[in-house]
């Protein structure tokens, strides 16, 4: 395998199909910018990746304006409807993670389409959406990664979803043509009426009318209401890079505590692929994690305490409690793992880092009547329990796994990266931009190399350390040894998620890499 990323001096799209890396290059071409590509991107990814996101789901972005040299976050994920209530489900020990009843939070995605592309863009609405609209109505080859998702989640699917997604009745093969001509009249109709098409037009009352007539819960006056708004970052200082992430509800802040943490060792005597890295950054984590459950929610519902969590100085103490030997009690909540991330950089220096995500695979595999829309799960993660700092609420955010990432090196982005993979996000972010700032690889590189995710995954009552074999026998040994439950996974293990990375070194070159786990490409010239 090669390990030489795609490079150029103008332009890098990374994201995990490369339709939808080409209908970015194809808006750029045309003389769009970063943030029309990057909606492109995000529309096309919606259509040819529609296991992973689509206008059902949410969005989570990251931008950086050249003109206005600053960093900005939009957050662009749902609240639930306001007549979502916990009583809806009494008697029940979660809300269900399928069906009608799971797709209780209004999607966000198109929102932030228009929200993004309408501040920074340079072309029209309409012809950003292009791309996706054609995917949409020609077809396009079914990829590998699609197939192996139907196969997965195929019985999850409503009669209404099995009937696109598993045409006749059958998984369709991967490379025969896939076609959602419901999905491409809905986009048609976004393209013309701008987001309140969605929200306030017919869009809306489509989906809302499904939802009654379903037993479901969201209303037209949820989409009416719904906003997502623009937000500042948090970020914190890590060897002389400034690193971002989106604010809570996002979890990226536990990212950044993960760094903190890091900050306190010296990767200069660590061995990278050795026990010790990778003990290192599980443990890092785990710590980072044991904070975040216990305060992420919708900040307007319950503050989160992020002045306190990012204090270098408690970093300092969690650091201190690290032991290099013996692996930590602590344990964590499955979430769901399917996500699309992608980036975009342009030849002015602007640059979109984002991720958009359905919630599980298919999300709550429902499509909302003629629309084509397949609505996410996101809200079934609300707990039921009213003592719990993430209870399900009326028009509530709930806690949120999406979290793109950017890194600046005197005041401009120096890495763009991100991941798909729910509670691996955080750790394959760590996992890559130590590889990037400490062992100099370049973005393939940093992708490619042997991966872990620690923690629960649905149905299993372990907290695993999944490594990848290709560590080597003797890491995993040592690891086990030190009491991480080591469960080896396959070379280029999907479970590991699919992570993509945007490199700009200062004399300007752009350098790009997508996980060889997925359909993607980098696209650069």
């Amino acid at each position: 395998m090669t390990k030489q990323p795609v490079t150029g001096t103008k332009t890098m799209v990374v994201s995990p199909h490369y339709l939808a890396s080409a209908a970015g290059a194809e808006i750029l071409h045309r003389g769009g910018n970063a943030f029309d590509a990057a909606v492109a991107v995000s529309a096309a990814l919606a259509v040819v990746y529609p296991h992973m996101t689509g206008l059902g789901g949410d969005a989570f972005w990251l931008t950086y304006s050249a003109a206005e040299g600053r960093v900005r976050a939009y957050n662009g994920s749902g609240r639930s409807g306001y007549g979502v209530r916990r009583d809806l489900y009494a008697g029940e020990a979660a809300i269900p993670r399928r069906g009608v009843r799971s797709a209780i939070t209004v999607p966000g995605m198109a929102d932030s389409w228009a929200a993004v592309q309408g501040e920074y863009g340079r072309l029209a609405f309409a012809e950003v959406l292009e791309p996706a609209i054609s995917h949409a109505s020609a077809g396009f080859p079914l990829s590998p990664d699609q197939h192996g998702g139907s196969v997965l989640a195929g019985a999850a699917l409503s009669p209404g979803a099995a009937a696109v997604y598993l045409p006749g009745g059958a998984v369709p093969a991967a490379g025969s043509r896939f076609v959602q001509p419901q999905l491409a009249g809905t986009l048609r109709a976004l393209a013309s009426g701008g987001r309140d098409a969605f929200y306030k037009g017919q869009i809306a009352q489509d989906i809302s009318d499904y939802m009654r007539a379903a037993g479901g819960y969201l209303t037209c006056d949820d989409f009416a209401d719904h906003h997502g708004e623009w937000a500042e970052p948090v970020s914190t200082g890590y060897h002389g890079y400034s690193i971002y992430q989106a604010p809570p509800n996002s979890q990226g802040f536990a990212a950044l505590m993960a760094l903190n943490i890091l900050e306190r060792f010296d990767f200069g005597g660590i061995e990278h692929g050795s026990y010790e890295y990778y003990h290192l950054l599980v443990e890092a984590l785990k710590l980072s994690f044991r904070d975040r459950d216990q305060v992420l929610t919708d900040p307007v519902h319950h503050p989160v305490p992020l002045d306190r969590l990012l204090d270098k100085g408690y970093a300092q103490q969690l650091a201190a409690s690290i032991s290099m030997s013996r692996a930590a009690a602590i344990g964590s909540e499955p979430v769901g793992r399917d996500t699309a991330y992608a980036a975009v950089v342009d030849g002015d220096g602007n640059a979109v880092s984002f991720i958009q995500s359905l919630y599980f695979e298919f999300g709550s595999g429902v499509v909302a009547g003629d629309t084509g829309i397949l609505l996410q799960n996101r809200g079934s993660f609300f707990s039921l329990d009213p003592g719990h700092i993430n209870t399900l609420e009326p028009h509530k955010r709930t806690f949120h796994t999406l979290m793109p990432a950017m890194a600046c090196r005197d005041g401009k982005p120096a890495y763009l990266y991100g991941t798909q993979g729910g509670e691996g996000q955080p750790q394959t972010q760590t996992l890559l931009l130590t590889r990037l700032l400490h062992y100099g690889m370049n973005p393939l590189e940093a992708v490619s190399a042997p991966r872990f995710v620690w923690g629960r995954t649905w149905g299993e009552p372990t907290q695993e350390l999944k490594v990848e074999q290709r560590a080597g026998q003797q890491v995993l040994d040592a690891l086990a040894g030190a009491g991480h439950l080591v469960r080896p996974a396959a070379a280029f293990d999907g479970i590991m998620g699919h992570a993509h990375v945007i490199g700009i070194d200062s004399g300007g070159l752009r350098s790009g890499g997508t996980d060889p786990r997925c359909d993607g490409a980098a696209i650069g010239w």
